[in-house]
């Protein structure tokens, strides 16, 4: 059992893991697959530095921030759909992810149960968890994994031309080849829109990559939209920021700026792969900003 500070309790235990909620007849449970640690320097790669560092000051953000690494697990109609899959062994030297086995487990999912994935885009930190054996070694031999075809093409052979970041182009290139390598037979790409089930839509938007989808739920006039890293940490605050992991950096900016409005109009349940956990919140309008609201609990 590994302990931290001299805690009673494991490590996993020391934070939530795993929070349930329903959008209508749908059940929605969100799961921690742990957090990285991202310099504050890959945000707002388009404004002035002292203006970004001051803006992150004003909310109390460090250096280095850490990105919450949310997936969604769904039921609707007969299916239990994973989205997203963390980040598993792809990052050996992260020591705070890729617990998806382990949350699942927590959570009372058995990973055997899980129908459908929908992969919002092939970055190791969304498949990764598809690619270690903790998890993959559990899941049912006729998965089937929704992905856009447009995201499947890109990673066939990425360009990096247009990303600012550095050091893990080589990551991000060999997870996704093996992701497809593993997947052919279960891949299910899709064009512009598919339903999973029954209420649960992927939608390609693209922008942080080419073929980057959001995965919106709906059931009795209720709504919820994973827009997966449509945006990341101060997203919603200063949407304008582009980052450097952005593939389409101003098509991403058009992307999330629409995404917000939609959810500002609607009301509904947001949430997004890196915000804080468990990330469920409202969009609201400040001005000629957004401001987020985060959900209560229901305990």
């Amino acid at each position: 059992m590994c302990l931290c500070h001299g805690s009673l309790y494991p490590e996993h235990d020391l934070v939530p893991s795993h929070y349930a909620t329903r959008i209508g007849d749908i059940d929605v449970m969100v799961i921690s697959d742990g957090a990285i640690p991202v310099p504050a320097d890959v945000l707002g790669t388009n404004v002035d530095a002292a203006d970004r560092d001051a803006t992150l000051r004003g909310r109390f953000l460090p250096d280095v921030i850490d990105w919450g690494l949310n997936v969604v697990v769904v039921r609707s109609g007969g299916r239990t759909i994973l989205i997203d899959a963390g980040m598993g062994s792809e990052m050996p030297e992260s020591k705070r992810t890729g617990r998806l086995a382990l949350r699942l487990q927590s959570a009372g999912i058995d990973p055997g149960t899980i129908t459908d994935v929908i992969a919002t885009h092939i970055h190791m930190d969304h498949i990764g968890g598809l690619l270690d054996e903790r998890l993959r070694s559990q899941m049912r031999p006729d998965l089937r994994i929704h992905v856009s075809h447009t995201d499947v093409e890109f990673f066939e052979s990425p360009d990096f031309s247009h990303n600012t970041f550095n050091g893990i182009q080589d990551i991000i290139r060999t997870s996704s080849r093996k992701f497809l390598d593993a997947y052919k037979n279960e891949l299910q790409p899709f064009d512009k829109e598919y339903e999973v089930a029954p209420g649960v839509v992927a939608t390609l938007t693209g922008g942080h990559t080419p073929g980057h989808s959001v995965v919106r739920v709906s059931s009795g006039g209720e709504r919820m939209t994973f827009a997966g890293d449509a945006l990341v940490p101060v997203g919603i605050e200063c949407p304008e920021w582009q980052n450097a992991f952005d593939h389409e950096p101003e098509e991403a900016t058009r992307v999330r700026v629409r995404l917000l409005r939609e959810a500002a109009e609607t009301g509904e349940l947001f949430l997004a792969s890196h915000l804080s956990f468990p990330s469920l919140g409202h969009v609201a309008v400040d001005g000629k900003a957004f401001r987020y609201v985060p959900a209560n609990w229901a305990y």
